[in-house]
């Protein structure tokens, strides 16, 4: 995660949708820099070691019960060490109203309260989902990223190779816009990358000749998505008549925030219909992610051994 990533208090509460119960500031202003919670437990007696003030701390039914067990002076001792830390908030889950202690000690400190109807289960889990998206390591980089059957394609390529003109046509035959021109790549797990468009460009594509248009307006709400997973990286590259192009389907790939990526380059020159060839690129992805591979089998009901290589890493353009 970078440093400076932080999601504001006011997404996690319009996405959670939660009540506010004690609200000392603009919810704007409190930020929340870690993808992880502290969940009240060990922290209720006194160990503090592995607390993060970075998280948002969460209270469920069995913090409710535990703390029925004490007298107002021990509620008030344990809960007084907690947030002495200034978490960014307190969140209260199955609808559990603070009690008078809590209550006090948060107005002392300054600390946000709020309440949510769910289980905790479903609250912890829907919170570290959202955070983990919007705190996740994030790049931006120039390109378009599709939806073209199902799978989630990036179009990278030098300035002016046809690009946006190529989306405009994957448009055309009932694909989804992500992102053109720039697209932010986050590592939302391991292995998961997931790409969207900067706000400010959202939904906007530039066409040498024609200017801008607005992808949502003229094509429809169907035909955009405010973000999806980077399954492929497709390189389109102007025709190089001295350049061996693959042939034979080697397995290549290229690694975005130490992701691998599968990887291909597709050859740009006239006549060439680049939107029927991303397709079934995106088609044939998708049944290599399954097991199947058309090379293979060809080689094999013509009698000849496959020859398997090593995967080829190729670096995207922006690190070459």
């Amino acid at each position: 995660m970078a440093a400076d990533a932080s999601v504001a208090l006011s997404s996690i509460i319009r996405e959670l949708d939660l009540s506010e119960v004690f609200m000392p500031c603009d919810p704007d202003s409190v930020l929340v820099k870690s993808i992880e919670i502290n969940r009240m437990g060990l922290e209720m007696i006194g160990t503090l070691d592995d607390f993060d003030c970075n998280r948002m701390l969460i209270m469920g039914r069995s913090e409710k019960i535990f703390l029925s067990t004490l007298t107002s002076n021990e509620i008030y001792k344990s809960i007084d060490m907690i947030l002495s830390l200034r978490p960014p908030a307190l969140l209260l889950t199955r609808g559990i109203k603070p009690i008078t202690e809590i209550l006090d000690i948060a107005k002392k400190y300054s600390v946000p309260i709020l309440i949510s109807n769910e289980v905790t289960s479903d609250v912890i889990s829907g919170l570290v989902s959202f955070l983990n998206v919007h705190l996740a390591p994030m790049i931006t980089r120039s390109g378009g990223l599709m939806n073209v059957h199902g799978e989630g394609i990036l179009l990278i390529g030098e300035s002016g190779v046809g690009k946006s003109e190529t989306a405009i046509e994957l448009l055309n035959r009932g694909h989804k816009l992500i992102a053109d021109d720039a697209v932010e790549i986050r590592k939302v797990s391991k292995n998961m990358l997931v790409g969207s468009a900067p706000d400010n460009i959202r939904h906007f594509i530039e066409v040498r000749g024609v200017g801008i248009i607005n992808a949502r307006r003229i094509f429809g709400i169907g035909a955009v998505k405010p973000s999806e997973n980077i399954d492929m990286v497709i390189n389109l590259e102007t025709w190089k008549d001295d350049k061996v192009y693959d042939r034979m389907e080697s397995d290549s790939y290229t690694e975005i925030l130490n992701v691998k990526v599968p990887f291909i380059t597709i050859p740009v020159r006239t006549g060439r219909n680049l939107a029927v060839i991303i397709e079934i690129a995106a088609m044939n992805n998708r049944q290599k992610k399954m097991g199947y591979n058309a090379a293979r089998e060809l080689f094999i009901n013509l009698g000849v051994e496959y020859p398997e290589s090593a995967p080829k890493m190729e670096k995207c353009i922006w690190d070459v």
